[in-house]
């Protein structure tokens, strides 16, 4: 098996430093440089550049730069997908985003890691784990999913929360570590009045 058939696979795994291809993460890191220095104006180059950049693109991408990630092919949208600024996708396995997903300014989404062992981290061992990210989740400002979780379908994630634990589906959690708060409920929706707007 090849490391970068390892690399694609949903299972965790431990790689040296130097095991990596170098030259996959040049690409994307060339691709998000191409695509941060795009005008605001220039929507066609931007996702024509996700189209290159990402393992499964769909059209309904939408990142705002500044934006980074260590190889692209990792990252796979299954549909409306919003990553607002400054987010980072380290995606040494898959993440896969779902459908209607709100990723607010400030989020890393980090499959990579290091053993907690000084000696091992010391010889350049890194190790990884895939991530999911169901459909209608919400991921508040400045937050972090780490490798191995899976964020079940319309949950949100309170901002700053650093998600270490699998999160199940329709619920609001918060906090570091990350854990549950409550259920979305009904009693969340907005009123809107005839005019789709409110004054609070």
């Amino acid at each position: 098996m090849t490391v970068l058939e390892i690399m694609k696979m949903n299972k965790e795994y431990y790689l040296r430093y130097n095991e990596i291809p170098n030259e996959l993460q040049i690409k994307a890191k060339t691709l998000c440089w191409e695509y941060n220095q795009c005008s605001p104006m220039e929507d066609e180059k931007r996702k024509e550049i996700l189209g290159k950049l990402l393992g499964t693109y769909n059209p309904l991408t939408f990142i705002e730069p500044s934006f980074r990630c260590d190889y692209g092919f990792n990252i796979h949208t299954h549909g409306l997908t919003l990553i607002n600024y400054n987010c980072v996708i380290l995606d040494t396995s898959p993440v896969n985003i779902g459908a209607n997903v709100f990723i607010a300014p400030g989020v890393c989404i980090a499959c990579a890691g290091h053993p907690i062992d000084a000696a091992q981290r010391n010889e350049g061992i890194c190790t990884s784990k895939a991530i999911t990210i169901g459909d209608d989740v919400w991921i508040g400002a400045n937050s972090t999913v780490c490798g191995g979780v899976t964020i079940g379908k319309g949950s949100v994630i309170g901002a700053g929360s650093v998600v270490t634990k699998d999160i199940p589906e329709g619920v609001v959690a918060v906090g570091n570590p990350c854990r549950v708060l409550r259920k979305v409920t009904e009693a969340d929706k907005v009123e809107l009045s005839a005019t789709y707007s409110k004054i609070i």
